[in-house]
């Protein structure tokens, strides 16, 4: 994978961080330490500008998550800005939605800061209704904290697992993580990275696995 490129602006007494290419394990620890460097400024009104922004790991949500708490503390807020379908995809299915404000375009950002009252973040923000999962990821500063499951529960999620790529050898993690939710698995909700912790775990973690268990079974 190819490198990030980061670009600190400012507008409106908003910092602004244009991120381009990455963010992985690997160059997470820059866009981080950006973050840190705002915030040691006394700038806490922040938008992430993720328009340029082709891929985002387990280690680059978590980075939103860990700060959010620590921005709010001193009264300002990180709102996300541009994210291709792709990557909006996993944040919506991580249901980060609850936690972290996205827009379309660095304006409407802007504006919703403005409309909060002089740039702080509003009240009614911090109270809004979230899910049982996001708030542990919340509290935790982790974007991969699952709660604890009964060995029975473990096994039915292993086993429709295994029935969903027997049935559709050619779904990614998103495909199998949707077809979870549906009434014929119970609506079963599970993020992203706990799908691609399940893989793992069975040794299902890539296409081609995936495939030759299909073809096997």
């Amino acid at each position: 994978m190819e490198g990030i490129q980061l670009k600190v602006e400012n507008s409106n007494n908003v910092s602004i961080i244009k991120v381009g290419g990455y963010i992985d394990t690997t160059t997470s620890s820059e866009l981080e330490h950006h973050l840190t460097k705002l915030l040691e400024r006394g700038s806490s009104n922040i938008i992430i500008d993720l328009g340029s922004v082709d891929y985002v790991s387990s280690a680059g949500w978590g980075i939103f998550i860990s700060e959010i708490k620590g921005i709010r503390e001193r009264g300002g807020d990180l709102k996300l800005v541009g994210m291709i379908p792709e990557v909006y995809e996993v944040f919506e299915l991580l249901e980060f939605h609850y936690i972290l404000k996205a827009f379309d375009s660095l304006q409407d950002a802007i504006k919703d800061f403005e409309i909060s009252g002089s740039f702080t973040s509003s009240p009614a923000r911090m109270h809004e209704p979230v899910s049982r999962s996001a708030m542990a990821r919340q509290e935790k500063g982790s974007a991969t904290v699952d709660f604890a499951e009964s060995p029975q529960q473990v096994a039915s999620l292993e086993d429709n697992i295994k029935k969903i790529i027997k049935e559709m050898p050619q779904a990614g993690t998103i495909q199998i993580a949707r077809a979870l939710n549906s009434p014929k698995y119970g609506n079963r909700k599970l993020g992203w990275f706990g799908v691609r912790k399940t893989l793992k775990k069975l040794g299902l973690d890539s296409k081609h696995k995936r495939l030759s268990f299909a073809q096997r079974a």
